[in-house]
């Protein structure tokens, strides 16, 4: 599988200074239980966003207000400038906005061609049957668009390496009309080469002018593509910065914890 881009896709056509979505002073709150509290992001065209945040900060909160799972219960979400409420998944993706959940939402024992339509398969005829020759076809087309050359997309997708089923529901998203791509967790289970593979593909579509929120707990990775920063702590917003204002130790400092982790440093080393 080859990761170099052969050739661009159509992107986005970018709004000069006006974010593809935007959240203002989101939060989200389950009876007395406060999810979120004042969040503020944005994410333009050709920019990577890092959502970093320990387990339980509320990443996966954030991330269903965004792709319409779930409504906020303050704030705005504006997309184009515009504000906007989702009241299902349905509503996010008419705007452009996909979300690669982390179990990637496909079917292990399907060939790659039936994964990358599944839910929206195409057919022909007046019995409207499977047109399986297209499908196959636009899968091969649209994965080597992105740079992905698949010799055999009948395959079953599970028979694919971890980094190429993310890429694969990445260039799906793209496909069916996003222009922001909400990816979850995308390397948490990969090794360092696979983690490489998705990082790239990151990389070449913000390059194609995509936005791009990236929701990680690795802060090297998050380094490595995002423009932009946004740092979470049991539902509150801890650091909202770009990448020309932190470097790679300071955004690691940050999300391990910073003045907490040097207490604990302090008394570790005094007991010993």
């Amino acid at each position: 599988m080859s990761t170099a881009i052969e050739a661009p896709v159509e992107s986005p056509k970018p709004g000069g200074n006006v974010p593809l979505i935007e959240l203002k002073g989101v939060g989200k709150s389950y009876g007395n239980i406060i999810a979120l509290k004042d969040i503020n992001l944005r994410v333009g065209a050709g920019e990577v966003c890092g959502v970093l945040g320990d387990n339980g900060a509320g990443k996966s909160t954030l991330i269903k207000i965004m792709a319409g799972l779930h409504q906020q219960s303050e704030g705005q979400l504006l997309v184009d400038g515009e504000e906007c409420t989702f009241g299902s998944p349905k509503d996010a993706l008419a705007k452009g906005i996909a979300t690669v959940y982390q179990d990637l939402a496909v079917v292990g024992l399907m060939p790659v061609w039936r994964n990358f339509f599944l839910g929206q398969e195409l057919r022909k005829g007046p019995l409207r049957a499977l047109d399986t020759k297209s499908m196959r076809a636009t899968t091969k087309e649209e994965l080597f668009k992105m740079g992905i050359d698949l010799p055999d997309v009948d395959a079953p997708i599970s028979s694919l390496s971890g980094g190429q089923r993310q890429c694969v529901a990445i260039a799906r998203a793209i496909f069916f009309g996003a222009r922001v791509l909400i990816l979850d967790e995308p390397t948490a289970a990969l090794g360092v080469k696979q983690s490489g593979m998705v990082l790239r593909y990151i990389s070449a579509a913000k390059a194609q002018g995509f936005g791009v929120v990236f929701i990680t707990h690795n802060p090297h990775h998050a380094h490595l593509v995002g423009d932009h920063f946004v740092l979470l702590n049991r539902g509150r917003q801890k650091l909202d910065c770009t990448y020309d204002e932190i470097s790679l130790d300071e955004l690691t400092q940050q999300m391990a914890g910073g003045d907490e982790l040097e207490t604990l440093n302090h008394e570790l080393r005094r007991g010993k």
